[in-house]
């Protein structure tokens, strides 16, 4: 069985602390009517927030792994275009690689397919048809496949070349490699950073609301803007933000012991 970490007995005395602050907020929105109505008003955020979080990290992981595997290419022309591409977008500010997705990319797409349509008679498109929130998940997709075709990476390089040889010795093909024994063990190595970027999705979605998207900071801020209570609104955003993130990071903490678990149960 693997060892226990160092710090897994430590009493979680900062969780404490944040309930404590999470307890005394939740307290002023229930017997605060201008809470409440923040509140009311933020909710109807959660769902585009995590609606935008969760399509982004599946496309951002899909198109990291298609880039790790690439960089691991034997081929040359692959290994170069897949680290361009980490390099730029690495290099590139989330909310400039927002905006220029959605003002610079989408219409130059459009365009660019209204003129290949157009000759096969076709109805055009317009940049109006491509909604905000779809431009948003495009430039996270982007921006975070970049970081996660590291940890990707990473993981498949972790991989003992044992393992892979005993595979090839048994007869499985290259991607019955892959799916059987690379990945698996790649995956309980990539969890933690894996995790870790999919909380910084959740607080990153928010910068979608510069495009105008109704997530829970672009409600925040109409809230704030109609009845300036800046502190109580921006209270009740940081809580809803501080409950999903710190909720998210329990559950994958969780995760990971058992996957640790089961890695030492093996061994």
């Amino acid at each position: 069985m693997a060892p226990p970490s160092r710090n897994d007995g430590d009493f979680p005395w900062w969780l404490l602390i944040l309930c404590g602050i999470g307890g005394w907020v939740a307290w002023e929105i229930a017997t605060s009517p201008v809470h409440a109505r923040i509140l009311a008003l933020l909710i109807r955020g959660i769902g585009v927030t995590a609606a935008v979080t969760a399509t982004a990290f599946a496309g951002a992981c899909l198109l990291g792994l298609a880039l790790a595997l690439a960089g691991l290419s034997r081929r040359l022309v692959l290994r170069q275009a897949a680290r361009l591409y980490i390099e730029v977008m690495r290099g590139i500010p989330i909310i400039v690689l927002l905006l220029y997705v959605a003002f610079v990319l989408v219409p130059f797409a459009v365009r660019a397919a209204n003129a290949a349509l157009e000759p096969a008679g076709f109805a055009l498109l317009r940049s109006r048809d491509v909604p905000l929130i779809a431009r948003a998940v495009i430039a996270l997709v982007l921006a975070y496949a970049a970081f996660l075709a590291e940890i990707f990476r990473a993981g498949l390089l972790a991989v003992d070349k044992g393992q892979i040889e005993a595979a090839k010795a048994l007869g499985l093909s290259g991607r019955q490699r892959f799916r059987l024994v690379v990945f698996p063990q790649a995956f309980r190595l990539i969890l933690p950073p894996l995790g870790n970027d999919f909380v910084a999705m959740v607080k990153d979605s928010s910068l979608v609301s510069v495009l105008g998207v109704t997530d829970v900071t672009q409600l925040g801020k109409v809230a704030a803007a109609g009845n300036f209570r800046y502190f109580e609104t921006y209270n009740v955003v940081a809580l809803i933000y501080l409950t999903i993130t710190v909720g998210l990071s329990l559950v994958l903490r969780r995760l990971e012991r058992r996957l640790r678990r089961r890695g030492g149960d093996a061994h």
